[in-house]
């Protein structure tokens, strides 16, 4: 069966975090030093490489379901345990926690070619908070402007190489003047109704056009 927009293939390049990491390395980007495990002894020593305090929830979620943040052995352990089940089929996502600082979301539209970004959103609080249960501003109150361009840039480059036709929503954390992703989901995202009613121009027809074999 066809499929419009963006192919299943840049989707599962999105979600599959040890093919995203590839991706990001390739681009030079930062993330967070992270691992995906499958059993618990795996997960201790991977923590131990990363460092505490970290993030886990389990891969292919939506919604920040099971997501924690853990600050030491006992409590990854618990969590293995009794929040989810581990194993080749259900790998859990550890990345080390980014204390102090703060988040964006930036949505943008793609059509293979060129980039549009919609906005960057700050959020009002620290990273880490799930970006569903935090607010945010629009535009950012406290980016400087060679920090938004940098971001901008740098989600034109992700949205190019994964090959994104319609909408992309990009997470990212800055630490000092360090710029992080965090994710990426090629999809429209919840601030895209936010965004369009800011902006004054619909994210979401623009996309379904460029879908249907417009260009931006």
């Amino acid at each position: 069966m066809p499929i419009i927009g963006t192919s299943p293939d840049a989707i599962d390049r999105a979600e599959d975090r040890e093919r995203f990491q590839h991706m990001v390395e390739r681009l030079n980007l930062r993330q967070p030093p992270n691992a995906t495990v499958r059993s618990e002894d795996e997960a201790i020593r991977a923590a131990a490489k990363i460092g505490y305090p970290l993030v886990v929830r389990p891969s292919y979620v939506l919604g920040g379901r099971a997501m924690e943040i853990v600050y030491q052995e006992d409590e990854l352990k618990r969590y293995l345990r009794e929040a989810v089940q581990v194993s080749n089929d259900s790998p859990v996502l550890l990345d080390h926690f980014l204390n102090c600082a703060i988040e964006m979301d930036v949505d943008a539209v793609c059509d293979g070619t060129d980039v549009v970004i919609g906005a960057i959103m700050q959020h009002i609080e620290q990273a880490g908070v799930h970006s569903g249960d935090s607010a945010c501003s629009l535009p950012p109150y406290s980016l400087p402007a060679h920090i938004q361009d940098e971001m901008r840039e740098q989600v034109k480059k992700m949205a190019l190489e994964l090959g994104v036709v319609g909408l992309m929503n990009v997470q990212l954390a800055l630490q000092g003047e360090d710029i992080y992703v965090i994710e990426v989901n090629p999809r429209a995202s919840r601030t895209v109704p936010f965004v369009s009613k800011c902006i004054g121009v619909s994210l979401a027809m623009i996309a379904a056009r460029v879908m249907a074999g417009k260009t931006l």
